[in-house]
């Protein structure tokens, strides 16, 4: 999601993807994934009245691709580059190099018990989770959005791992 949400900013803006760093937020399916792009100072130029659109476009990017296939297909090629890129990120983390990256992990920075967030990837893995930082009025009032529809996700996928043998 990441990765998406650099290229479409950089489609809107001009600019070479691989400069811009918005963080991606929540979860990783429809509104629980929430692009901060108030954080990014190439996406805070975007005019205010363009983020909801782009937000939604960031929301929907992998079910476009599949619906651009006809169903026969998903967004391998975006996920592939987007592997990896965090898996470079990791090994460079676990050699002593650390990175910030957004990771789907355990975390205490809202009331959920998992929540993607930017990370430090460091010679033990995850070595910092990182605060939200700053929101704006459209970002503050998506996380609660996001938050509310991957409680629902979260409460699901425990449930599941406690009624399946996953060794």
């Amino acid at each position: 999601d990441v990765v998406r949400a650099n290229k479409f900013v950089g489609e809107i803006a001009g600019k070479n993807p691989s400069y811009i760093g918005v963080p991606v937020v929540g979860g990783h399916a429809g509104t629980t994934i929430l692009p901060l792009f108030s954080q990014d100072k190439v996406a805070k130029t975007i005019e205010s009245d363009k983020i909801p659109d782009l937000d939604k476009h960031v929301q929907d990017a992998g079910t476009d691709v599949v619906n651009a296939k006809g169903g026969k297909g998903s967004a391998t090629l975006s996920m592939a580059y987007a592997g990896a890129r965090f898996g470079k990120a990791v090994l460079a983390g676990l050699s002593g190099r650390r990175r910030v990256e957004c990771a789907y992990c355990k975390s205490d920075i809202t009331d959920l018990p998992y929540f993607a967030q930017k990370v430090v990837l460091g010679e033990g893995g995850i070595v910092k989770l990182l605060p939200l930082g700053e929101l704006n009025e459209h970002e503050t009032k998506r996380l609660e959005e996001a938050k509310a529809q991957l409680k629902g996700e979260i409460e699901s996928g425990l449930k599941y791992a406690e009624e399946e043998s996953l060794a």
